[in-house]
């Protein structure tokens, strides 16, 4: 579809933030879609066509109105495995396609010579390509079409679309986090390791939901999804390394919401991985080579800590920073510290003089004191007055304070916790 086509806020977008050359489609689609299913694959031959078997199950009415863009990728510095793979996956899309009946499969050649990613970039900007290349192939005429974040080595369920399309029919929020829950692993201590890193997840969660955070929600990857009006209001997809879905969502949430969607799980791959420097495969892979102690839980006061904060500037929003500064050093010199250091004095200031009302200035307050801020905190308090603990000691009074009965065992308390955040 030319620029021309396209909504005013669309090209806006794609002439400010867009991805840009030398990436394009393998094809162009005949057809506009209501949404797209965007997945990056880094050497993942072995894993991309459960994926999308898991995808064909999905009804056959949804399908055809959704476009699915693998995005084949490599930075310029991959080994020499991971381009024989990318290149295995290149000959075989085809096939697959064919296979598994997906009419709508379309890729992006990220990985051949002339085409990678840069050193220091990679799934950030895979699936900010993926995405990009998408708008240009969307229904905008029927509506706000949907833009859904997916992973090569995840499955769904035959109720991943109609949950989705349910969910964005009814809810006002732009963004949505997708419910998910990890495979199981092959051997006891791949299991043991994935079941204390997603309870590590979802305890952190439940603790900003109980600080009364708005940024309470789950920020996986492979599990969000937003419409494409909140894509470019929000400046897209951002190319980092890793934590890219915790930073997109976080904006996507500040200009137009995140809601949790209901009626399906995703489910993510368990394995360890070392291609990034934090995040799901990283801490398993840690775990297996050191122990479980690698992986320390948030003692459950700094989230008492982060509630006391939040509820202070609710109740004194007319105050004066150096009063909120005061009160802050009464609830804790390392949040009166890190305020400081944040510049929450001349920030607090402006946002009193631009933003009268209540709500207006309750909104902007959360705007700036957002999930990095939030996150920013809880690793100081932790790093300066409450190390991090086992979760024998974390867990328990966090659901206690939730009004649940806390289960003895991690797996236990795991289940508990997937039960209650969907």
């Amino acid at each position: 579809m030319s620029d021309t086509l396209l909504p005013s806020h669309i090209t806006a977008y794609r002439s400010k933030r867009g991805a840009g050359e030398p990436w394009a489609i393998n094809e162009v689609p005949t057809l506009t879609f209501s949404g797209a299913i965007v997945i990056p694959s880094l050497a993942e031959a072995a894993n991309l066509p459960q994926t999308l078997e898991s995808l064909s199950r999905n009804p056959a009415d949804l399908l055809d109105r959704f476009m699915i863009l693998a995005v084949v990728n490599q930075r310029t510095d991959a080994t020499a495995a991971e381009t024989a793979d990318n290149l295995e996956t290149l000959h075989s899309l085809q096939q697959w396609k064919r296979q598994y009946g997906l009419d709508n499969l379309f890729w992006v050649d990220a990985a051949s010579a002339g085409r990678t990613l840069p050193a220091k970039q990679g799934v950030g900007l895979a699936r900010k390509i993926g995405l990009d290349l998408a708008l240009l192939h969307l229904d905008y005429l029927a509506g706000d079409p949907l833009l859904i974040c997916l992973d090569a080595d995840t499955l769904v369920q035959p109720d991943y679309l109609p949950a989705i399309t349910r969910h964005f029919a009814s809810s006002t929020a732009g963004g949505a986090s997708i419910p998910y829950r990890h495979r199981p692993a092959p051997e006891l201590a791949g299991q043991s390791a994935i079941d204390r890193y997603e309870l590590f997840l979802r305890v952190y969660v439940l603790g900003l939901e109980l600080a009364g955070s708005s940024y309470a929600f789950h920020t996986v990857g492979s599990a969000m999804a937003c419409r494409a009006s909140a894509y470019a209001s929000s400046g897209g997809m951002n190319r980092r390394l890793a934590g890219e879905d915790f930073y997109f969502l976080q904006q996507v949430h500040k200009t137009s919401g995140v809601k949790p969607v209901a009626g399906t799980v995703v489910h993510p791959s368990p394995r360890s991985s070392h291609r990034v420097p934090f995040g799901t495969g990283r801490a398993v892979g840690d775990m297996l080579a050191d122990g479980e102690q690698r992986l320390l839980f948030y003692q459950p006061v700094v989230f008492s800590i982060v509630g006391e904060w939040l509820a202070c500037v609710a109740e004194n929003s007319k105050a004066d920073a150096s009063e909120l500064l005061s009160r802050a050093a009464g609830i804790s010199p390392v949040l009166h510290d890190v305020m400081e250091q944040a510049g929450f004095r001349n920030s607090w200031e402006k946002l009193k003089k631009n933003n009268r009302e209540g709500a207006k200035m309750a909104e902007a307050f959360h705007g700036w004191f957002d999930a990095f801020r939030t996150m920013r905190l809880i690793h100081e308090l932790s790093d300066r007055a409450y190390p991090r603990i086992a979760p024998e000691g974390a867990v328990a009074p966090l659901l206690v304070r939730a009004g649940q009965v806390s289960p003895d065992s991690v797996g236990g308390q795991l289940e508990l916790l997937r039960r209650l955040q969907g």
